[in-house]
């Protein structure tokens, strides 16, 4: 008998960083357990090439990744999700698709690296925290008995992960 693979989801508005970097980091860390996928509420079409040089930097995997919509995953034949995570504010305040499959959900915004302005040496500091952050989100989340929590004890340690160091101002609210 083979154990049950977790299906997530990382919503942000644009899907071009933050959820990125969730994916990137969940598709490694979390291979065999867990499907890593992200989505957009209003995707802008490409991903931000810090995001994709700082997860090569960390030795995560570059290719494969799309800025696409949360509406792919909202229809009937896409995967049924098990958790649907939001990691920018926008898009935890934004009235969501219905998720096939009734996922747990949880907000675990962090500051938006993408916004940072300056030199590349800035930006590529901002993602690399935000890459931290992220990485430290998903180890808690890889480290929880999932099978022995029951939704309420579940959705409160998941929430509890969106207020770890890093959390945006409306961060650890529910999704």
């Amino acid at each position: 008998m083979t154990d049950h693979v977790y299906n997530v989801l990382f919503l942000c508005t644009g899907n071009t960083a933050r959820s990125v970097l969730a994916e990137g980091i969940l598709r490694r860390d979390g291979a065999g357990r867990f499907n890593a996928f992200s989505a957009g509420s209003q995707p802008k079409g490409v991903v931000n090439p810090f995001a994709l040089e700082t997860l090569g930097s960390f030795n995560y995997p570059v290719d494969g990744y799309r800025s696409k919509s949360w509406d792919e995953y909202a229809v009937p034949d896409a995967p049924k999700m098990d958790f649907v995570f939001t990691v920018c504010d926008s898009a935890a305040g934004e009235a969501s698709p219905v998720w096939p499959g009734q996922p747990v959900t949880a907000h675990w915004g962090i500051e938006d690296p993408a916004a940072v302005e300056g030199s590349d040496l800035d930006k590529r500091r901002a993602f690399n925290e935000a890459f931290r952050f992220m990485k430290n989100r998903i180890s808690a989340f890889l480290a929880l008995p999932i099978k022995s929590l029951d939704a309420i004890a579940l959705t409160a340690r998941l929430k509890d992960i969106g207020s770890l160091e890093g959390a945006s101002t409306d961060a650890g609210k529910s999704a």
